[in-house]
């Protein structure tokens, strides 16, 4: 195993940040496809198919653009 020394460790914090929000991720990941396909969930809901299928869409485009500030290097690190 080797390991470069110019590399810095992730500080716990970020560590704990970057597990934090992979979890966020994949549960308004999972939120959006319910609101898209579990009947149950869609049967409840008091939208048309194609709103429905639109607002679950935009949760899944906003969890996409959260994991992607996740994974944006700050310059000061």
């Amino acid at each position: 195993m080797s390991y470069r020394m110019d590399e810095k460790q992730k500080s716990l914090k970020r560590r704990f940040l970057l597990i934090l929000g992979a979890t966020t991720f994949v549960c308004v990941l999972a939120f959006g496809l319910m609101v898209i396909f579990w009947g149950p969930m869609a049967d409840r809901l008091p939208f048309k198919t194609w709103q429905r299928v639109g607002i679950g869409i935009l949760i899944i485009i906003y969890a996409i653009l959260r994991f992607s500030r996740l994974l944006k290097k700050d310059p000061d690190e």
